[in-house]
């Protein structure tokens, strides 16, 4: 035996979406329902387990085995619950059977090593993270089965009592014998699917070094982060008696019915003279600016009644598992665009900043539940409670968390790439980018907090707006105009900006230019390091690090400027499969950030005996003992690869005793 591939059907009383699987399995009324397996690529057997049938002794002991691979689409799903499963048949997840703490307390779950996860290997190839949409992408000749979501909410969800089922909270296999023939026939066809994606996508295997990546991901969902529950609660109910106030108060000023309604709202609003279209974030703050006193309170209430901090802390009360931490917070390859990844659950990746300067203290306050102490010293509850979410989340007792990131990681990439050299040199002597920017671009010295120092924020802005072919549009939407900066202003900078950087500009349009070659000749072009190819209907883009990019089905077609572009499948905006379109700054962006990525999951790699818990964007926070160098962990995740000669690197960092913001 070398491989099974595994797919399993499972009921639990807790809600998937909203908990995750960590917390779903560890329900006591969870249980496995079918087990379907096929071993090396033979027939597809499916294990009724609802009915009494058991899986057999050597497929359990397969499980356990690493040198046996496990294959399933989601394996997070599979592998998790059935830990969970073999942990309550009695059976040790620790492989040396010694007791030894160091084994028992990774011994929770499977290990992830000996697991392969058939949707990563899709997401490698720019395919969408479901195993409908793969299936019928590849038009694999056995589909997905279209029953499935009934069957699942049939079988594996509990049901509303009702006279017409006796009043039952779960259906079982003996309701419906015909429901119940077709969820084992669903069952066994989603092996077969997997299956036979692996065949389908059998010349474009996933490299190890991948592999190695997903495993270290599996390890962090596996060892997640603790929640400090006290002030979890004390926040929810706090925002929820500030929000009782706050509607009380609208309601007194306003007397309609219901406040929170945009429509009363905007209608109110509109009755006072205040014409508005949306009451959205940005709009709000922009109506507050002339607004009377009357109509800027109601504005400024309803502001604090938008904050949705409580959204966050409900979610850390929903995945909480018993050990008292979050699991499974992020998903491997979540942006498979790029191989980034993406949130789940908490989303830690989109957390609210903190600016208190006593974050300490407000923190104390929540977690005591003295909400009038919070209210008289903060005024802004809701603000206060959302400045506290990174709070919530703290290391284990006696140990500290090491918070270690990169250091403009995307600017210090792309100018490696394009061999911009004056921005190279101010990453060698550790300068402010900024700064630099914008003393290139307006030809006279600029220090942060000194000469010039006013022209900063133009430099600054300009460097998040303009890296990826941005002009007069990314500026506003970075938010150039609230900024300060003019209407007038704004070409003019993207104009400097371009001047300054000619290397970067160049890097922009020969990609574009090496992609319309291989998507029109289909041959290969090697630039700047990277080599683009074209294989099987695909347009392949491999980095440094000899991860592949992905563009699906690649034409040369006419833009909505009717000018020429890259046309490709993939998700859109709108989460749907659909023809996307794309030119040389967009690849570059896709480049630079793939290998940003590539860079931090290096960094993993040199850190992976600590304890990594969390990674957000280009941060690594670490759970340590207090006596662990800080100095060292940043030297180490600095460690420039072998695969970019050249490139200037740094990580900086800090402790703290709970997560926040430096």
């Amino acid at each position: 035996m070398q491989s099974i591939s595994i797919d399993i059907e499972t009921y639990s009383d807790i809600d998937l979406t909203k908990c995750g699987v960590y917390r779903y399995a560890e329900s006591p009324a969870f249980e496995i329902l079918l087990f379907g397996y096929s071993v090396d690529g033979g027939e597809v057997t499916v294990i009724d387990l609802a009915q009494g049938e058991q899986i057999p002794d050597e497929i359990l002991d397969a499980l356990t085995d690493d040198t046996i691979t496990k294959w399933a689409f989601n394996a997070n799903f599979e592998r998790v619950c059935l830990s969970k499963y073999l942990r309550d048949l009695g059976r040790s997840l620790d492989l040396f059977y010694d007791n030894h703490p160091l084994s028992t307390e990774m011994a929770r779950y499977l290990n992830p090593a000996g697991w392969r996860c058939t949707m990563v290997w899709a997401a490698t190839m720019g395919l969408p993270l479901s195993l409908k949409d793969v299936g019928s992408i590849l038009k694999l000749e056995d589909q997905k089965m279209d029953e499935g979501k009934m069957l699942i909410k049939y079988f594996s969800v509990p049901c509303t009592p009702t006279k017409t089922n006796g009043g039952r909270t779960r259906n079982l296999p003996a309701d419906a014998p015909d429901k119940w023939t077709t969820f084992i026939a669903y069952n066994k066809r989603d092996v077969e699917v997997e299956m036979a994606i692996q065949q389908k996508l059998s010349g474009f295997p996933v490299p190890e070094s991948v592999w190695d990546e997903y495993h270290i991901d599996q390890e962090i969902n596996d060892r997640g982060v603790r929640v400090d529950m006290h002030l979890v609660k004390n926040a929810i109910d706090m925002d929820g008696r500030s929000r009782k106030e706050l509607t009380a108060a609208m309601r007194r000023i306003t007397s309609l019915s219901n406040p929170n309604s945009i429509q009363q709202m905007k209608q109110w609003l509109a009755d006072n003279g205040l014409e508005t279209d949306t009451l959205g974030k940005k709009a709000v703050a922009a109506l507050l600016r002339d607004a009377p006193p009357e109509l800027a309170e109601v504005l400024e209430l309803r502001q604090q009644l938008a904050k949705s901090s409580v959204k966050k802390y409900q979610a850390m009360e929903n995945c909480v598992c018993d050990d008292g931490r979050c699991h499974g917070m992020f998903q491997f390859y979540g942006a498979n665009r790029t191989g980034r990844w993406a949130g789940r659950l908490i989303q830690m990746q989109n957390l609210p900043q903190n600016h208190l300067p006593d974050l300490a203290e407000a923190r104390a306050l929540v977690c005591s539940g003295d909400f009038d102490s919070v209210k008289l010293l903060y005024e802004d509850v809701p603000d206060t409670l959302s400045q506290l979410i990174r709070t919530a989340v703290i290391p284990k007792d006696g140990q500290k968390f090491y918070v270690s990131d990169f250091s403009a990681i995307e600017a210090r990439v792309i100018a490696w790439y394009a061999g911009e050299k004056w921005r190279q040199e101010v990453f060698d002597r550790g300068g402010d980018i900024y700064c630099a920017s914008a003393s290139q671009m307006f030809h006279v010295p600029v220090e942060k907090h000194g000469v010039n120092g006013h022209l900063r924020q133009k430099g600054k802005i300009a460097e998040l707006a303009l890296g990826y072919g941005g002009s007069v549009g990314a500026l506003k939407s970075m938010g150039a105009l609230e900024m300060g900066l003019s209407e007038e202003e704004l070409q003019p900078l993207v104009d400097a900006w371009r001047q300054s950087n000619p290397h970067i500009v160049k890097f922009w349009w020969d990609v574009d230019r090496a992609v319309t070659e291989v998507v029109k000749q289909h041959k290969t072009v090697h630039c700047y390091g990277l080599i683009l190819s074209y294989q099987s209907g695909m347009l392949l883009i491999t980095l440094p690090s000899r991860r592949n990019l992905v563009y699906v089905r690649p034409k040369i077609s006419t833009n909505r400027y009717g000018g020429q572009c890259i046309t490709y499948e993939g998700i859109g905006a709108t989460k749907k499969w659909e023809r996307l379109d794309s030119y040389g700054p967009k690849f570059v962006e896709n480049i630079v950030q793939a290998t940003s990525r590539d860079i931090l999951c290096n960094s993993m790699k040199t850190l992976r005996c600590s304890s990594i818990v969390m990674h957000i964007h280009d941060e690594l926070v670490i759970e340590a003992d207090p006596e662990v160098s800080l100095d060292v962990l940043c030297e180490q995740m600095g460690r420039v690869p072998d695969w970019t000669p050249g490139l200037k690197l740094r990580a900086d960092g800090y402790i703290c005793d709970f997560y926040m913001k430096d």
